[in-house]
């Protein structure tokens, strides 16, 4: 066994509850004074509640998803004007990417309240989209200093919203088994992550107001999480960059749709993945396990249904196909890629 693991420093708190403390003792412990607050206007009031006893220098709500060039230019000028010595980002993971955004170039540390299952919190992984195309970088200016996990912060996240981002983070586990830089102690978070996620989403689903099943889930996301960033980008998230990127589809929804088609591509050339999944799942097989729980979440099935037109299938599959990671389980040629992603398209069973 030779493997060479990263591990990302990081302080994490995780209670229900205790959202407002954690981050007053976090942004004590750093010594801030001036406290930029960034929130979509859908979160304004929890990050009110949030940053109540913080010394707040400005509070800023223009999130956009993929984090387009101009809003993270906008957010950097509104840092620098009103001189912040600390980000507290409250939200999913386009507020997330806007403080990352800002970090890069700032420097400023980040105190990251996460509101869905994205996991962007715990990577030190950027995000930035100019004409229609995303570019992804890593540097440890962006990963957040703390992350502070309050499960009952998500009791407000629709159902329908929940499955659709913590299919997301089943996706960072299933593609850190095979991802650029896959080892044995991110396959060991990855694996643990799906059991937590199998758990706790069919329970969020069934339940959307108890805290047992987004406890599980937010632990599920961040183990997840953990294991992409050392993992790093493996197929299923360099298509889902391209069609996010080109065609400003829905972050979680682009996820959760494309997760079964990859896999199903990628399993039969990566026996052990295989193997580890079914049984984190419960199932003789991973594909089998992972179409039983999306059966369970009535989770979102076809491309088409979040705005990809059929005319577009030829130029996603051109722009997919230059980004494939070295190393990826299955070769992948213009012919199989166009079918995996006709096949995520129309929603059409995984094969």
């Amino acid at each position: 066994m030779r493997f060479v693991h990263n591990t990302l420093p990081q302080r994490v708190r995780f209670a229900s509850g205790a959202a407002a403390a954690g981050v007053r003792a976090e942004v004590e412990r750093l010594g801030a004074r001036r406290v930029m607050v960034i929130a979509a206007d859908a979160e304004r009031a929890l990050a009110e509640e949030i940053a109540a006893d913080l010394p707040v220098a400005l509070r800023h709500d223009e999130v956009l998803m993929h984090v387009p060039v101009e809003v993270a230019e906008r957010a950097r000028a509104a840092a620098a004007a009103h001189r912040a010595d600390v980000i507290v980002s409250v939200g999913g993971g386009s507020t997330t990417g806007l403080a990352k955004a800002v970090a890069l170039t700032t420097g400023l540390p980040i105190v990251a309240v996460p509101t869905t299952y994205a996991g962007s919190e715990a990577t030190d992984v950027w995000g930035l989209t100019e004409n229609a195309v995303k570019t992804t970088g890593r540097d440890p200016r962006v990963l957040p200093v703390a992350i502070v996990y309050d499960p009952s912060l998500t009791l407000t996240l629709p159902a329908e919203m929940s499955v659709a981002s913590g299919l997301n983070a089943l996706a960072h586990c299933v593609d850190s088994l095979w991802a650029p830089q896959a080892d044995p102690i991110n396959a060991a978070l990855a694996i643990e992550g799906v059991r937590a996620l199998t758990i706790g989403l069919p329970e969020v689903a069934r339940d959307p107001s108890g805290l047992d099943g987004r406890e599980h889930a937010l632990y599920g996301a961040y183990l997840a999480a953990v294991a992409f960033a050392s993992a790093g980008s493996g197929l299923h998230h360099k298509i889902c960059h391209v069609l996010g990127g080109k065609y400003d589809l829905p972050h979680a929804q682009t996820h959760a749709v494309v997760l079964p088609h990859v896999l199903a591509f990628n399993a039969p050339n990566a026996p052990d993945a295989d193997r580890r999944l079914a049984g984190a799942f419960g199932a003789d097989t991973a594909l089998a396990g992972l179409q039983a729980l999306r059966a369970r979440l009535d989770a979102p099935k076809a491309l088409r249904d979040y705005g990809l037109a059929e005319a577009d299938l030829p130029d996603a599959v051109e722009a997919i196909l230059r980004s494939v990671p070295e190393g990826n389980p299955t070769h992948a040629t213009g012919d199989n890629l166009a079918a995996l992603i006709r096949a995520a398209w129309e929603g059409s069973e995984p094969a």
